[in-house]
């Protein structure tokens, strides 16, 4: 009997592989990078594993520049100064926000501080004493203080529900600070996930975010979340809520490529069935999502976030040539979805490569074919 859901399992197992391991016109696999047929991402121009940036989804100067200047002096005044200088309408601000914080709150997991020794992230918390009335510095702090309760805590727990009060509480004293900035209430969305916000009171928190900007990208990221089916809503309210942005977005804006984001936060946990990358729903979202792509401006710093899902399903439909031209702008940097859920996001990402790079040759692709 053993022997017998041995053999089951290994069947199901290559159901799951059968898709990445072959193709119509010959098999498609992952080789080692001396073997004679592998398919080397560096004739690409692509940037080594070791290499990529897990920080952020797409390249902003600025922002690592003032990373490096904050994480070496351990000196807020910089970042002060970029927030700043960063307006408040547009995704720019809500991104940096979030690097800050991210960067706080890794650094203080990096050294938790003890006897004779500072905790890091240090700096955040001068920059709050020192300037308590600065609006950039206290949006940093409550999106701090979100990642170190999803970092630090589970949902539901005492210490999880703590530290989410003393963030919407932080929440609070950003949005007072800047009236019209949309991104304290974008922080707050994810609060309402954690804490379990009435469909009321949530909707009350998403009109505020409206009225100060109603095509906000990375606000209905964060709210798409709080409909999904694993947390507040189902599969039905996060499609609709998903596919009413869409339709409503305005020309040029990636709105139009929620619902892929949709399809993907309910993907099932196997696929057995290759032609579900194919299925009505999946093309449909995909298309959606390259048309969004395709009518964004060059310097939409949502745009990268979009590319790096459409690698993923691009690479699961088997649409070779199309992963490839997204890769060709993305490449570098890996902080986004679908990657960041993995423990090391630059490998996972380096596979989908390696598999856009085999799947385009084998059906005839090259360096010199690829449009740049």
């Amino acid at each position: 009997m053993e022997i017998l859901w041995v053999l089951i399992a290994l069947v199901m197992l290559g159901f799951v592989l059968l898709p990445f391991l072959r193709r119509r016109r010959g098999a498609v696999g992952l080789v080692s990078p001396d073997h004679p047929d592998a398919a080397d991402p560096a004739n690409y121009g692509f940037v080594r594993e070791e290499e990529l940036d897990i920080r952020m989804p797409g390249p902003d100067q600025d922002l690592l520049d003032v990373l490096d200047v904050v994480q070496r002096s351990q000196d807020y005044r910089a970042a002060q100064q970029l927030l700043a200088g960063t307006e408040t309408e547009g995704e720019r601000r809500w991104q940096r926000v979030q690097a800050f914080a991210g960067a706080a709150s890794l650094e203080l997991a990096q050294r938790p501080g003890g006897v004779g020794e500072a905790p890091g992230g240090q700096w955040l918390r001068v920059w709050r004493a020192e300037a308590p009335k600065d609006a950039g510095g206290a949006a940093v702090q409550a999106e701090f203080l979100v990642q170190q309760a999803w970092r630090t805590a589970t949902p539901g727990t005492d210490e999880f529900r703590i530290i989410m009060e003393e963030a919407r509480s932080a929440c609070g004293d950003a949005a007072l600070l800047s009236p019209g900035d949309p991104v304290p209430y974008i922080v707050e969305l994810s609060v309402a996930r954690g804490l379990g916000y009435s469909r009321k009171d949530f909707e009350q928190l998403w009109l505020k975010i409206l009225d100060r900007d109603p095509a906000h990208m990375g606000a209905h990221l964060a709210a798409l979340h709080y409909w999904c089916e694993k947390w507040h809503g189902s599969r039905e309210l996060a499609y609709s809520f998903a596919e009413a942005a869409a339709a409503r977005a305005p020309q040029g804006s990636l709105l139009a490529a929620m619902p892929l984001f949709a399809v993907f936060e309910h993907l099932p946990e196997v696929t057995l069935v290759s032609s579900f990358w194919q299925s009505e729903v999946v093309t449909k979202a995909v298309h959606g999502a390259l048309h969004a792509v395709h009518s964004a401006r060059a310097d939409d710093p949502m745009l990268a976030h979009a590319r790096h899902l459409l690698v993923f399903f691009l690479v699961r439909g088997e649409r070779w040539a199309e992963a490839m031209s997204q890769l060709i702008h993305i490449d570098g940097h890996v902080g986004a979805l679908p990657w960041t859920l993995s423990e090391d996001p630059a490998a996972e990402f380096a596979v989908y490569r390696a598999l856009a790079v085999a799947g385009y040759e084998a059906n005839g692709g090259s360096p010199a074919s690829l449009p740049h």
